[in-house]
């Protein structure tokens, strides 16, 4: 991972688990996405879980994370499970997908 101030970008794919679904995380993490500036996408999975690829600074994605982490309000996150990948620089926002 980079230095404070990095701009070496950095992608992670992350699966979280518990109350996810039906209390408006995918748009909770695209308003996040905005405000940390980070690009990719967020869907929701057949298992009642959430699939999360993004991509940005080490200091934008780990904002991001945090974000995620506490999810929004009537959320219970269970299952965080994040891991490092190829950054592809391919996104060029943040989008909920279907």
């Amino acid at each position: 991972m980079g230095r404070t101030g990095s701009t070496i970008p950095r992608a992670v794919h992350v699966r979280i688990g518990g109350r996810v679904q039906g209390v408006g995380f995918r748009f909770f993490a695209l308003r996040s996405a905005e405000t940390h500036g980070v690009t990719g996408w967020v869907r929701n999975l057949e298992d009642g879980g959430v699939e999360v690829r993004v991509e940005g600074t080490p200091e934008t994605v780990d904002a991001f994370l945090a974000s995620l982490r506490g999810g929004p309000r009537m959320s219970r996150v269970e299952e965080f499970d994040a891991r490092e990948l190829e950054a592809t620089g391919a996104f060029r926002g943040f989008e909920v997908r279907y």
